[in-house]
């Protein structure tokens, strides 16, 4: 895995990151994906992780990082901390509020040492409110934002995937706010502290989803395009795997139909939806009758708005992917994300790669 040298646009910018879980450590992988080079200052001995959580040796989230073991409880290597950071472009820490006070890492000992610094703060709650001091995790955040329960199918509990849009989130929006308060120190020469909660970036997620659900389409009460519906849905196939069809658009569930053989369902009738009952059980006995490799060949790559539900190890093996060289598979089937986001140049014909972000002055 590279992050692209200095042909990625964050080369030559420094980043302290110190240690944690989750979102944290997560927004320092990216941030070196996009070519910056991370520092991770770690506690002396093992890692913040569970052994079920991450392998005994650099997990995927470290091994790109430079490692510095300092017992910040000490003043010496509070100091080296902030020598650290007097060179650094962005600061990432996911402590409680006041934890980096405490240490003598706060935002102003930092702003002394370095006006320009990005400082990211990566909190579930955020730094303020009522709820900044409880702990909590991924589900819970998402469980507060009510995005949670527009997952929920009536009678059926909600279900969402694990870390997915509350952790892994929380660090891509900490990502987009850390990038902002780099452009802004670049052009001021001033830094900001960048208040990542969690909450907060779930928040900035949601028009989409509440300008659906003002329209009346998950109401969680009425049958809806997104539960219910017989083209947005998951299926059982006969061997036991399941297969997705996200036809929602005219044409797309148009041809779903064609290619499925349904010509007596009429395409202009989609949004009936007292005839969506009878036709999800058809098209449940219909996807039942073969296994989902029959499915996948039939409507794969058409726009069936189509895809199978894979494994882990058959996603990172599917030739989409593949093709995209977005995963790698090590010998005994561990599989790890390759890159992140891909950067190509503006002019087909441009050779000179970009130049490496240097500090204001």
């Amino acid at each position: 895995m590279t992050n692209g040298s200095h042909g990625a646009p964050l080369a030559g910018i420094r980043v302290v990151e110190f240690e944690g879980i989750g979102p944290g450590p997560l927004a320092g992988l990216m941030l070196w994906q996009l070519g910056a080079e991370v520092t991770l200052v770690a506690r002396p001995g093992r890692g913040v992780l569970p052994p079920e959580m991450a392998p005994a040796e650099a997990s995927l989230l470290t091994r790109h990082k430079q490692r510095v073991a300092l017992d910040l409880k000490r003043k010496s290597d509070v100091d080296r901390a902030l020598a650290l950071l007097a060179e650094a472009d962005v600061l990432i820490e996911g402590y409680r509020p006041g934890v980096m006070e405490r240490l003598g890492l706060g935002p102003a000992p930092c702003a002394a040492v370095n006006p320009r610094l990005v400082y990211g703060r990566m909190t579930g709650w955020g730094q303020t409110g009522p709820l900044a001091q409880a702990a909590g995790h991924d589900m819970n955040y998402v469980a507060l934002s009510g995005l949670m329960s527009l997952a929920a199918r009536p009678g059926a509990l909600p279900m969402l995937p694990p870390t997915v849009l509350g952790d892994a989130a929380g660090g891509l929006g900490l990502v987009a706010g850390l990038l902002a308060g780099l452009l802004r120190a670049r052009c001021s020469g001033q830094g900001c502290v960048v208040d990542g909660a969690i909450v907060d970036v779930l928040a900035m997620l949601a028009p989409l989803v509440q300008l659906v659900h003002a329209g009346g389409a998950l109401d969680r009460v009425n049958p809806s395009v997104f539960y219910g519906s017989p083209f947005y849905e998951v299926y059982e196939c006969a061997d036991g795997r399941h297969i997705t069809l996200g036809a929602i658009e005219p044409q797309f569930y148009a041809e779903l139909l064609r290619r499925l053989g349904l010509d007596d369902v009429d395409p202009k009738a989609q949004m009936d939806k007292s005839a969506w009952p009878a036709l999800c059980e058809r098209l449940g006995d219909l996807f039942r009758s073969r296994d989902h490799r029959h499915w996948q060949s039939l409507l794969e790559g058409t726009d069936a708005c189509f895809a199978p539900v894979l494994t882990l190890e058959e996603a990172a093996r599917h030739p989409h992917q593949v093709a995209r060289g977005l995963y790698t598979v090590d010998a005994d089937g561990t599989v790890e994300t390759a890159r992140g986001l891909r950067f190509i140049p503006l002019c087909a014909g441009a050779s000179v790669e970009p130049k490496a972000c240097q500090p204001q002055t």
